[in-house]
């Protein structure tokens, strides 16, 4: 067969500090911003074929189980011909245990219904991971894909002889057989107690092996909005090296070779991927469509819709015949944690944390044991996480107050210094000199301009930490903490925002900084809290959470610092020098 293809630092001039500030607040909002862009951002539309599917009405399902030789019988027509097997009506047959409720009807084999039961949609019901819309268009799951359309159809439409109808209990398998034409087709599938289940599909044509992959076609049942559809992944293994490709870089039936540990698709919280018993012989082939989706979806508008990216991902095998295990659910770490392929690599990595992920994860772990140990609320936890990081990083904040006060000492060497300069241009050799006196001036006193940066350099890659965790963690979707309802969408009432905007006017307002500009300060304490507080507006509670509860700590412990023979020093120190600076102002004003 054919091949299948603090902002408080003082630098070296009296603003340093402030320019410090910005430089930082700078690249935060570029990185953020930059995160949702490429996030949000829509794939371009890729060309498609779209999968023919005939069907009819379903027939009743008997409430038990029939014997697999009856039930071939009983639905067996009267063949033209000795070669003939088909079902003379369609059937449903559902597998089922403590954690799904999977569905199958016999026209195409394929799933009409995969409920994850304990987990819900954003109306509260079962979840269905099959997406009713895009599947309907597109194909359902565990259908067979083929590169010509007009096989494609007759797979998805034939009425293939199940070897039982009605419920079936784990452990236990379920047969489908299809014959026609000297097209024959048989599907097993194996289940437990676990999300896992294992398929085998062999297709022949007048015997000898037909090119098709079981395929997931269609997306996920949670997926809505255009941001959920942008979240889709296509997610592979080969030879030990994982990766994701975003929406955007999928192509629409594009054959990639193997071999593959794993391969298959996943939007932000759910994952189908397949896991194939002989890597080395698998391919895998890249779905992508599009879907236009009501822009408005409580008031659906079909002159005002989105074009969604919806993926999928095929599975096939050089022999001919399929054999391959398949995940369909949560992307909880534990249970991903636990699913291996034979290689032993396990599937934790299909939980997208990007570059922090080196932060992200141990946060998470930690969070969890406070989750599992000590309140077992996620909204208390993220509390209880922030109040511990903070208290952490209370020796930075000092060091930070140390830092700035001995650079406010040495305040008025630096400006003789660089008075002396003054009359040099900026471009002038001589000004090298002006920053060498400086910086020995800064060594002499033992002063790190970079100190009061420390804070910052912690507490910044934390907030991306919590933000990639909060993001990407199944744990914290439909999670409840007083009146939020998700910790893992925006706060309904915008409090939490609030709250941000209100915690870090605060914080720079009682910050002592002695050498900055008056109308640099006035734009740090309005504008950033403004700007932050925008950005939170739209960004998952918990992470809000997270900040203005991390901001009012640092109020109160800016409060007592305040109150300390160090704080009082550097506040003396500020109302001399404004003091002294009124007084040129006034003097050169007269």
């Amino acid at each position: 067969m054919a091949e299948i293809k603090n902002p408080n630092q003082q630098g070296a001039g009296g603003g340093q500090d402030s320019r410090t500030i910005l430089v930082f607040a700078g690249l935060f909002i570029l990185i953020f911003f930059g995160l949702q862009y490429y996030k949000g951002k829509k794939a371009p539309e890729q060309p498609t074929t779209t999968q023919q599917q005939a069907q009819s009405s379903s027939s009743t399902s008997p409430a038990s189980s029939a014997p697999a030789e009856g039930a071939a019988m009983m639905m067996m027509t009267a063949a033209p011909s000795a070669g003939t097997v088909s079902a003379a009506s369609e059937s449903q047959s559902v597998i089922e245990n403590e954690l799904y409720r999977i569905t199958f009807t016999n026209r195409g084999a394929q799933v009409k219904s995969w409920v994850l039961k304990k987990y819900t949609d954003d109306e509260g019901r079962p979840l269905d991971l099959v997406n009713h819309e895009a599947a309907a268009k597109f194909g359902y799951p565990l259908s067979l894909y083929a590169y010509d359309a007009n096989l494609r159809g007759k797979l998805a439409s034939g009425l293939y002889v199940p070897s039982a109808t009605g419920s079936i209990a784990e452990p236990g398998s379920l047969s489908f057989d299809y014959s026609a034409g000297g097209l024959t087709v048989h599907k097993t599938f194996s289940f437990d107690s676990t999300y896992v289940i294992h398929a085998t599909v062999t297709v022949t044509q007048n015997g000898a092996p037909v090119t098709t992959l079981l395929s997931w076609p269609s997306g996920f049942g949670d997926q809505s909005t255009l941001p959920q559809y942008a979240s889709g992944m296509l997610d592979l293994s080969q030879s030990g090296k994982d990766d994701q490709l975003p929406a955007k870089k999928v192509v629409g039936n594009d054959t990639l070779h193997g071999p593959f540990d794993y391969a298959g698709i996943s939007d932000l919280y759910f994952a189908t991927v397949f896991l194939p018993d002989t890597p080395s012989d698998a391919t895998v082939v890249s779905l992508h469509n599009s879907l236009a989706i009501p822009r408005n979806r409580k008031k659906p508008d079909p002159n005002v819709t989105d074009s969604a990216s919806v993926l999928g991902a095929a599975i096939g095998d050089n022999s001919g015949q399929i054999n391959t295990r398949i995940f369909a659910g949560p992307k909880s770490l534990d249970v991903l944690g636990s699913i291996h392929t034979t290689s032993g690599l396990n599937l934790e990595k299909v939980v997208n944390f990007g570059w922090w992920g080196i932060i992200a994860k141990p946060l998470f772990l930690f969070l969890r044991f406070l989750h599992e140990h000590v309140v077992p609320n996620w909204g208390w936890a993220i509390l209880l996480l922030t109040i511990i990081l903070n208290l952490a990083m209370l020796p930075t904040r000092l060091q930070m107050m140390k830092s700035s006060l001995k650079m406010q000492r040495i305040q008025p060497q630096m400006d003789d210094i660089k008075a002396k300069y003054a009359k040099y241009k900026t471009t002038d050799p001589r000004k090298q000199d002006m920053q060498k006196e400086i910086f020995d001036l800064q060594k002499r006193e033992g002063v790190n301009m970079f100190g009061g940066c420390l804070p910052m350099l912690i507490q910044w890659p934390l907030l991306f930490g919590f933000y990639r965790m909060l993001s990407n963690v199944i744990e914290l979707r439909h999670a409840h903490w007083l009146w939020l309802p998700d910790l893992a969408s925006p706060d309904p009432w915008h409090i939490l925002p609030i709250f941000v905007i209100v915690s870090m006017f605060l914080t720079q307002f009682l910050t002592p900084s002695p050498g900055m500009d008056p109308a640099q300060q006035k734009m740090m304490a309005f504008t950033m809290p403004a700007v932050f507080g925008f950005m939170m507006w739209n960004f998952g509670s918990g992470l809000s959470l997270y900040w203005a509860c991390s901001n009012f700590i640092g109020v109160a412990q800016q409060m007592v610092m305040n109150r300390t023979s160090l704080g009082r020093e550097i506040r003396e120190i500020a109302i001399r020098r404004a003091a002294k600076k009124n007084g040129k102002i006034i003097n050169a004003r007269r």
